[in-house]
């Protein structure tokens, strides 16, 4: 059931966060209620969502599940975070983590993850999902279904019988499902998709996994399957529908299609010859940097609201 809230956003709290970046000791703002309490947390990465994002949230919140939305945006200049700081004022169970650059989908992916695991109770389940309605938020409670008997990481699948891609080239769906059978092949896993980015992590899952968590962009997804296959972990996929994106303009790159490439050739290495999983890791460019014990109980993050007030 979600929380409204009981003030304006300009008492919402605000954190700090750390980071590496050589221009300030500042990655980054959360904005929201800490203490929201939710049996399920779901991330949204953003850049230049705007014309999404508001319905988006509404259609998930009209979901009345118990969650907290967790929208992780890398400073879009078209006002994605403002709408969401809007939508803070009428529901107390988003949280708005705004970085103070375009880190990537991999990094935010595994903010959000971070962020969720410091909580005093954090959610039992993850969700993660595209922005751009390319993922149909009705399909929400499927994946929380499996994951309640027992899975650790449910996939929704394109590839899978019942499963479907929308308003895609053939040439843009054969080259995607070569993509996934050469990393299903890689990874060892028996997956149909595992490059989509609409699923539902337990956990448990991934406080074993989030230190081999390394990956910059798209290939977080791939990252993740490797890790809970290699954990021994639960791994189930359901059939989607994925609709190209109805809104915006599609963000994937050349680049991000070259380190995608990149990163499967380095999990063969690692995996054929054991090296170390530091490989993966480019510290060329920022990461958050949190200090992690066992149980992930030490990221820190540094109230803005207790330093005025001390």
């Amino acid at each position: 059931m979600n929380t409204q809230a009981s003030s304006c956003s300009s008492n919402l709290e605000i954190m700090e966060i750390g980071g590496l970046s050589p221009k300030t000791n500042c990655y980054g703002y959360i904005e929201g209620y800490k203490s929201v309490n939710s049996e399920i947390g779901l991330i949204l990465p953003t850049y230049c969502e705007a014309a999404n994002i508001r319905k988006l949230i509404e259609e998930i919140e009209n979901l009345n599940l118990n969650i907290t939305i967790l929208v992780i945006d890398d400073s879009s200049p078209d006002g994605t975070a403002n709408i969401v700081r809007n939508l803070q004022k009428k529901y107390g169970n988003i949280l708005l983590f705004t970085r103070l650059g375009k880190y990537g989908l991999g990094t935010a992916i595994t903010d959000g993850f971070k962020t969720f695991l410091s909580f005093k109770k954090p959610p039992r389940n993850i969700i993660t999902m595209d922005a751009d309605y390319s993922h149909n938020p009705k399909d929400i409670p499927r994946l929380l279904n499996l994951a309640e008997k027992g899975y650790d990481l449910v996939i929704g699948s394109r590839y899978l019988p019942g499963g479907k891609t929308e308003n895609w080239s053939p040439v843009r769906i054969m080259l995607s499902k070569i993509a996934n059978s050469l990393s299903s092949v890689i990874i060892r896993a028996r997956i149909k998709d595992c490059t989509s980015g609409f699923r539902c992590y337990s956990t448990r899952l991934l406080k074993k996994i989030i230190r081999e968590l390394h990956s910059q962009t798209y290939e977080i997804q791939i990252e993740t399957v490797r890790q809970a296959v290699k954990k021994g972990s639960l791994v189930r996929e359901i059939p989607i529908t994925f609709a190209n994106r109805k809104l915006g303009k599609s963000k994937l790159t050349l680049n991000e299609i070259k380190q995608f490439i990149s990163y499967i050739l380095k999990a063969q290495f690692e995996d054929f010859f054991s090296v170390s999983k530091r490989v993966y890791f480019n510290k060329h460019k920022p990461y958050l940097s949190y200090t992690i014990s066992q149980d992930v109980s030490n990221f820190t993050i540094r109230s803005k609201r207790d330093e005025i007030n001390t």
